[in-house]
């Protein structure tokens, strides 16, 4: 079987960057509740994956 193979177009930093902002704006405008501390979580771990993403890149 065959593997799919997908050639990304945009880095993955900007990749990160695209999902913080959307849920970000998504936590935003979600009313305070669970729901919102879902988003919340979800964006500290892109916030995360951004800061490890940029160490791996430049590790000074």
């Amino acid at each position: 079987m065959q593997r799919r193979r997908f050639k990304q177009t945009t880095t993955l930093q900007e990749r990160i960057a695209e999902f913080s902002d959307k849920v970000r704006r998504q936590a935003d405008a979600a009313p305070d509740g669970e729901e919102k501390e879902a988003l919340l979580k979800r964006l500290r771990c892109a916030d995360t994956a951004a800061d490890l993403q940029r160490w791996l890149v430049h590790p000074e």
